[in-house]
């Protein structure tokens, strides 16, 4: 067996609370995470109003705050104004971030009923499209969504049959703007400019509006930080957030890297968290930006950039897109990237798990049939309801081992949460090894726990069990035996390429 793990948890030593708003998703109109997904009228769930009722029985238990709408790529050649009003007047555009058709059944109002019905913990995150329209779209659309009434676009909404104005208060001002595939693609400067132009007529409207600006689409991209740099120049007093996107494969057959991703995640969020500051110190403000890691996620992107080459889309509506199936592995790798962000709650105050539902995401759906967990569901959950509270600040002596992208690597990835209110603590830990139990001893100081309440595991003696339409169950958490607290010590056993939820009351 490996040598012991170890760390100390105290609450003198916090890294910040956790933003409600780090449990978020993405909600884009691509492939069947609309279409067949959240939405399907005469699926025998159905409401009156089509949405799938397993569906959003799964999306509460998923325990998600934020749903940010309508994308990603698709939002840059979006036209909000397709999307409201009669359903049977609304055109079909073709979509060409997907080179899809896409029918405008589902729309703005649509998307806020869905988010009602979910309950007051789904907040609205709605992206503005800045690629082929700018600044005049963008405050109309923010009529047509926030002003109570008396207005040609307010009145528009009421007569649609939404009285009550939307509450949007969390906007994108685009989407990746740095990338040669998003349709409108801008230089730094360009989108920098039109940006602060947007925030500033935004703020016209409403001076509380929480905006967020675009930052690189991958730590990868040649204009990485320079971009930030010089967006920020122009929209840092006008901007609340920059995001960040990041997703993860294993790639030749490079497990042991893949499991270390969170290793290259963390580093990025530092990264940008030291150009932000580095702006804000050259404009000499108080301010400080936080980060909307609004699309994060493992997902298999060079299996779908072959697929599509070898088929290419001929404009269909709702095709079978991006639909990887989860293994445990990947769900090992998912948990981690979950620690990673919460190891940063000081500075990363939104994050959006990409996707909701089929596409690369936790709930999966059959047209006419069932709804399912995916192996990264129950990592999410149990993150969700009890990552709550303080980050204690964890630093780990572990055992290592090597990695062909990262270097030497931590075998254990962990983090805590302390609720203050009942003073309970939770820690959340991967064991990267994949042969190996990992021991784990936390010394706790300053801590009034009494009891392990559970110790909760995603493992499976095979790294490659998975949930799916003909079992999908496979894959499902189970109690670890062993763990005990005593003497201020937590002594543990982690399984091999596990995720390891433990409450301490």
């Amino acid at each position: 067996m490996t040598r012991t793990a170890r760390f100390t948890l105290d609450p003198a030593f916090t890294v910040g609370d956790v933003d409600p708003r780090l449990y978020g998703s993405f909600v884009e109109h691509l492939g069947r995470c609309v279409y067949d997904g959240i939405f399907e009228p005469g699926h025998p769930s159905a409401d009156e109003t089509g949405l799938r009722t397993d569906v959003l029985d799964l999306v509460r238990e998923l325990g998600v705050t934020v749903i940010r709408y309508p994308g990603g790529n698709f939002v840059s050649g979006y036209r909000w104004e397709d999307s409201v009003g009669p359903v049977d007047e609304r055109p079909r555009r073709l979509d060409l971030a997907w080179r899809s058709t896409e029918t405008n059944r589902f729309g703005l109002s649509e998307y806020i009923g869905f988010l009602r019905k979910i309950g007051p913990q789904a907040e609205p995150m709605l992206a503005v499209n800045l690629g082929t329209r700018g600044v005049q779209e963008a405050i109309q659309l923010q009529e047509y969504a926030n002003h109570p009434s008396g207005t040609e676009l307010s009145d528009l909404r009421a007569a649609h049959g939404d009285k009550d104005p939307f509450g949007i208060r969390l906007w994108c001002l685009g989407n990746e703007m740095d990338g040669p595939w998003q349709t409108g693609h801008k230089t730094a400067e360009e989108y920098g400019r039109l940006a602060a132009e947007t925030a500033r007529a935004m703020r016209q409207i409403d001076p509380g509006v929480q905006l967020v600006a675009c930052g690189s689409s991958s730590r990868a991209m040649p204009t990485f930080a320079a971009w930030e740099a010089t967006v920020l120049a122009e929209t840092y007093d006008l901007v609340d957030h920059v995001s960040l996107h990041a997703y993860y494969e294993e790639t030749d057959g490079d497990r042991d890297s893949f499991l270390a991703s969170a290793v290259d995640m963390e580093s990025f969020i530092e990264s940008v968290v030291a150009t932000c500051d580095h702006v804000g110190a050259r404009l000499k403000s108080t301010k400080r930006i936080n980060l909307s890691f609004d699309e994060w996620n493992v997902w298999y992107q060079k299996r779908f950039q072959q697929e599509t080459q070898e088929n290419p889309l001929d404009w269909p509506e709702a095709p079978r897109l991006l639909e990887d199936n989860y293994s445990v592995t990947d769900a090992v790798v998912f948990g981690s990237l979950l620690i990673a962000l919460l190891r940063h709650a000081d500075r990363v105050t939104v994050a959006c798990l990409a996707q909701l539902v089929n596409v690369i995401a936790p709930i999966m759906t059959e047209p006419g049939g069932p709804a399912w967990r995916q192996t990264t569901f129950f990592p999410f959950s149990q993150a969700a309801r009890y990552g709550r509270g303080q980050v204690l600040d964890v630093r780990v002596d572990s055992p290592t081992y090597g990695t062909a992208k990262y270097g030497e690597a931590d075998l254990l990835h962990a983090t805590a949460v302390r609720d203050p209110g009942t003073g309970a603590v939770t820690v959340f830990a991967v064991n990267r090894s994949q042969e190996s139990a990992l021991p784990l001893e936390v010394a706790l100081a300053g801590l009034d726990l009494e009891r392990v309440a559970e110790h909760q595991v995603v493992a499976d003696a095979d790294p490659e069990a998975r949930n799916t339409l003909a079992e999908p169950e496979r894959v499902l958490p189970h109690a670890a035996e062993g763990t005990e607290l005593a003497g201020g010590t937590l002594k543990a056993v982690l399984e091999p390429l596990s995720w390891n939820m433990i409450r301490l009351v």
